[in-house]
């Protein structure tokens, strides 16, 4: 029966995958604390340090066993929650009890665990991003030919194709994806570093040795799979990396944002829908209602996560020397946080882009609307080619196109303006000939092409060199 008395956060019931609730969970970091002792036990043995290989094994055998009972236990007593982990494995250890944390202090587990965490938090929300991209450059492709209206201020412009609209946001994925890989690329583990980064614990340990010292940390960093170390750091890494982080998914966010509030435009235009289920209800109110919940959702989500962005920066801006444990309570919501909403955005984003509905007769009623007004430059010059006076043309058309637009807000009639064209005698030219003009695919430019050069040129290659990482599918609570 469901406990209704407690709050429960919305990213556990509703918004982010089961993977990414794994990652950020407590088992995962403590399982990743027993990871990171046994790595430090086995880099010091090699340095000649007294650990032996029954202790070593010992510390394998129980790394996934954990005692949490007994590490709550202990946790109540001494208020202390690293120390009461090394304390519960080494219930378990009792051959190793004694070298458990040796030299460290509690950021070797808690700092290296941040980092390795989000590292898996970002190679899970690249591979849903290049499951993204990869259904945009799918949609792109299939309606690259098709004329459609397109905006600036929101008023209608030129010509663009559905498909090559689509390239806009999944060019703005690409450049995401691109984050994400330098990120990847760049984070750095704390190491072990000490309590005020001189590492003045392992220089009483190994003798003053700093070869063993600086190779302790790289076989640590080698056994954990991340082969940057930070060259300096207080007792902490620099909090600016956590914002590096959340800025990347904040990025996402970005991309996500600008695409829902466009395809919530084109549903209001009915040129474009999100999928809707069979029995889904718009509304308690207006049975006929198709509403974009999806994309509303990611709207919502993904202002969450930009503003998220900020709590990163200003703990970064607010470290005190060497550390200060303010950053503790913010970090332990914002950067999960950040995590489960981008994981969130990006389910949604594969759910709508996996089902794109596009309406091409609405899409062709709006652009023929509007063609008239976007052709006269080429009525006008087809006049002057034939002998008229391009400012007294361009006097006239201005005057016809006012007339034809108030037709059209203020008498709800059609727009007129090529019949008006081809009644006056100073265009010298027939309704039949400037229909003729009016074809919407003489009016995309290079649309068709710059989506197929795109995609065959950046987006594929792309995908060819990740294709085991796509086919991913997104459960989504609507």
């Amino acid at each position: 029966m469901t406990d209704h008395s407690s709050y429960i956060s919305p990213f556990s019931t509703r918004y982010a995958s089961p993977e990414m609730q794994f990652i950020f969970s407590e088992d995962n970091k403590f399982r990743t604390w027993r990871k990171l002792w046994v790595s430090l036990a086995k880099a010091e043995q090699k340095q000649g340090l007294p650990i032996t290989d029954e202790q070593i094994a010992e510390l394998v055998a129980h790394q996934d066993d954990i005692n949490y009972d007994v590490a709550t236990q202990r946790e109540r007593e001494v208020r202390h929650d690293v120390m009461s982990h090394v304390y519960a494995y080494g219930v378990q250890c009792p051959t190793a009890k004694g070298i458990i944390h040796l030299g460290a202090t509690s950021c070797y587990v808690g700092d290296n665990t941040d980092v390795l965490i989000m590292k898996q938090g970002l190679e899970l929300v690249r591979s849903k991003l290049l499951t993204v991209i990869k259904e945009l450059r799918d949609f792109s492709m299939a309606y690259k030919d098709l004329p459609a209206l397109a905006y600036t201020h929101l008023q209608p412009a030129q010509l663009t194709t559905v498909g090559k609209r689509a390239t806009l946001w999944l060019n703005e994925f690409l450049m995401d994806y691109e984050e994400v890989e330098h990120r990847l690329a760049t984070l750095a583990l704390l190491g072990s570093k000490g309590t005020t980064g001189t590492q003045a614990s392992f220089m009483e340990l190994l003798g003053g040795d700093s070869a063993k010292i600086k190779q302790i940390e790289l076989d640590i960093a080698a056994d954990v799979g991340v082969p940057r170390v930070v060259p300096v750091s207080g007792q902490t890494y620099s909090r600016k990396m956590d914002y590096q982080v959340v800025s990347v998914l904040s990025g996402i966010a970005q991309s996500a944002s600008k695409f829902s509030y466009d395809l919530r435009l084109l549903q209001s235009f009915k040129e474009m829908e999100e999928p809707f289920e069979k029995s889904q209800i718009g509304s308690s109110a207006m049975p006929y209602k198709r509403n974009p919940m999806r994309s509303e959702r990611i709207s919502g989500l993904s202002r969450y996560v930009m503003v998220d962005t900020l709590n990163a920066a200003i703990t970064a801006g607010t470290q005190w020397f060497e550390r200060t444990l303010d950053d503790s309570a913010n970090r332990r919501i914002a950067v999960s946080e950040a995590f489960l909403g981008a994981d969130a955005i990006l389910n949604l984003m594969m759910n709508v882009c996996d089902g794109l509905v596009v309406y091409p007769k609405v899409v062709r009623a709006r652009v023929m609307n509007e063609l008239p007004f976007m052709a006269t430059e080429n009525v006008m010059m087809d006049a002057v080619k034939k002998g008229g006076d391009r400012q007294a043309l361009h006097e006239r058309l201005r005057v016809h196109s006012q007339e034809a637009a108030r037709v059209v807000k203020e008498e709800g009639g059609n727009n007129d303006l090529v019949d008006r064209i081809a009644a006056d005698p100073a265009f010298m030219v027939s309704k039949a000939e400037i229909e003729a003009i009016l074809e919407p695919k003489n009016f995309i430019g290079r649309s068709a092409e710059q989506v197929s050069e795109f995609v065959n040129e950046v987006i594929d290659p792309l995908l060819a060199a990740h294709a085991g990482e796509l086919g991913k599918k997104a459960d989504v609570n609507v």
